[in-house]
């Protein structure tokens, strides 16, 4: 409906400027003319007739519309406060109340040449069009993002600052152009107010892009678990915290004898009702959100539309050939030592979890504190201690030569282990971590065929992320889409496996299942600061003015990772060519001032 009505108010803007045009002696069916009015709209008042391609860019030519609704106010002898707020908030009807007054002259902007009011000339004015260029800087070329989770740590780091590609895969077009300027999907100094509306909701569409997406290849996209989220619980899964209650609720039923005759279909109704009850809120307003307004995740794209996708012993298998590890994956390593070399478990104030005491030697080996554990169990001899630590194998290896450690064992969930955590969360597919699949990523214009064994793997493509929302039921042997039998799907759009270098850390594909093609955002390709936080490094994490003067591995800033262009994981330092090109401007605008004091004083003799 929102959409009706938006297009309602242009067509009856259009209208209105139809009655303008005529008023300032212009042609009335220009004002009917897309984009082209615009351009005849700015014509008139003398303002640049670039003004008008600025109405193509959804999002930002609403803002447009009010600068164009300001102007057009004080160019018809309109200029009170009361006309240029109304003007700038709700132009399209402005448009058609101007038009209609016949008190309204077309005077121009000449006497606003030298502007008035020194608010708007110092203020509004530049404001107005640094926001409208930001926006459509970071709407369709680039962003900056700071990497928030240690899923692809060594590689992209917790405290890393970059900017994303847009024009990677193509930009996409906003779905939902009603938001605030700069925030994604919650207003600034709020924790749950959404900064967008939904009164206007366009297709999906993105531009042409430079490529498409590659094996291997680190991608920014909307996570497609965050279409529902929990507001006090956001970086929890709501699908996950359903399965999590459901279980709860089953154990309760078992305990109190009451579940025979009980389904898993039950249980996992009841936590839905839990979640959603409107009087208990237990971790707050369940809320949907829009495609683009989605949580932004960082990942490495393991395995492309079409690809057979497989984990075996945790190596990834694409098509039957195994795949080269990442330089910087990480993994759980079981740790056998003679003392407590990390220390012991205490908890932790910030979270409630645990984390080792030894700090000190952590933060040496940048060891995450919150990814290190001491084990309970012990071996026969008194004197052997075990931990249970996330590194990569090269701080495997310092780990190993360190005194009063026997040996150092990647850990790696078996064969057939069911997890149930673990995509598709059915235990007829006994996946976990390390032994996930094999799995057929899906392809557009794919027709594979559909069972209720398989459907678990496949349903969300087909009642969500396909061709908006259907039902899909298992029933008496039978697959039933949109209540008709099927054997077969054929997929509309290409999908994506994601994954963690920090492959036994990193909520992922794994976890949540595929990544469809219109979530795809863009791919990371500049860091340009880079720091630690002191919840992961609590001794060098620390600020202090001594940071600015010690090395990255004993001060706050990592300044290896400074001024670096990212590809596929590796960074590689553009500093010295930044430096140069910095002075050489300097240079420039030094010796061009010179020359141009010297024609100065050439003239004047």
């Amino acid at each position: 409906m929102g959409n009706y009505i938006f297009l309602v108010l242009v067509l009856a803007s259009f209208f209105g400027m139809a009655k303008l045009f005529a008023k300032a002696g212009e042609a009335a069916w220009k004002a009917y003319v897309p984009v082209y009015n615009f351009y005849v709209l700015a014509k008139l008042m003398g303002k640049p007739s670039w003004w008008c391609l600025i109405m193509i860019v959804p999002g930002v030519n609403i803002i447009m519309y009010g600068v164009y609704g300001f102007n057009v106010a004080r160019a018809f002898n309109k200029p009170s406060n009361q006309d240029l707020l109304f003007a700038s908030l709700l132009p399209y009807i402005f448009f058609v109340k101007i038009g209609m007054d016949t008190t309204a002259k077309f005077v121009g902007l000449d006497k606003f040449k030298i502007e008035p009011s020194s608010i708007i000339r110092n203020w509004i004015d530049p404001v107005i069009f640094a926001v409208i260029a930001a926006s459509i800087i970071r709407g369709y070329f680039i962003e900056a993002f700071t990497i928030p989770t240690s899923s692809l740590e060594k590689s992209l780091m917790v405290g890393d600052f970059l900017f994303v590609n847009k024009f990677a895969y193509g930009p996409k077009i906003p779905q939902t152009p009603l938001s605030f300027p700069f925030a994604h999907h919650t207003l600034p100094l709020s924790e749950t107010k959404k900064s967008y509306l939904e009164w206007i909701k366009l297709p999906y569409s993105r531009l042409p892009g430079f490529g498409s997406v590659k094996n291997n290849q680190i991608v920014v996209f909307n996570y497609p678990d965050g279409d529902t989220v929990l507001l006090k619980l956001q970086n929890a899964s709501y699908y996950q915290m359903v399965r999590d209650y459901a279980q709860l609720i089953k154990a309760d039923y078992e305990r109190n004898g009451q579940a025979a005759g009980k389904t898993d279909a039950f249980y996992k109704s009841e936590a839905w009702h839990f979640l959603n009850d409107p009087e208990r809120k237990p971790h707050g307003e369940v809320v949907a959100r829009p495609v683009d307004k989605r949580d932004h995740y960082v990942k490495r794209c393991v395995g492309i539309a079409g690809d057979k996708f497989e984990v075996r012993n945790g190596n990834v298998v694409i098509n039957d050939v195994v795949q080269a590890m990442p330089v910087h994956a990480q993994h759980h390593y079981i740790v056998k030592a003679k003392t407590s070399v990390f220390g012991e478990n205490i908890e932790r104030k910030e979270t409630g979890g645990v984390m080792l005491s030894n700090a000190i030697l952590l933060d040496q080996l940048d060891i995450y504190i919150s990814e290190g554990e001491k084990l309970g169990g012990r071996s026969s001899v008194s004197d052997t201690v075990f931990y249970d630590l996330n590194m990569p194998e090269s701080t495997a290896q310092k780990v190993k030569s360190l005194p009063d450690i026997y040996s150092v064992t990647k850990w790696v969930d078996s064969a057939n282990h069911y997890e149930p955590k673990i995509f598709p969360h059915n235990p007829a597919y006994k996946w976990n971590n390390d032994n996930f699949g094999p799995l057929q990523i899906p392809k557009a214009g794919m027709t594979l065929p559909i069972d209720t064994h398989n459907v678990c793997l496949y349903e969300k493509i087909m009642n969500t992320y396909d061709n908006g929302i259907h039902e899909v039921l298992s029933k008496n042997g039978q697959v039933y889409y949109d209540g008709n039998p099927i054997t077969s799907y054929t997929f509309k759009q290409d999908y994506y496996f994601m994954m963690g270098d920090n492959r036994h850390n990193s909520a992922d594909s794994r976890s949540w299942g595929f990544v469809p093609y219109d979530h795809i955002v863009g791919s990371p390709f500049f860091v340009w600061f880079s720091m630690k936080y002191s919840e992961n490094n609590p001794v060098s994490g620390k600020f202090s003015l001594s940071s600015f003067f010690k090395n990255s591995s004993e001060g706050k800033f990592r300044w290896e990772r400074f001024l670096c262009y990212v590809e596929n994981g590796q960074l590689h330092s553009i500093k010295i060519p930044f430096i140069l090109a910095i002075l050489a401007i300097w240079g420039f605008n030094k010796w061009n001032n010179r020359r141009r004091l010297k024609i100065e004083k050439a003239e004047a003799k």
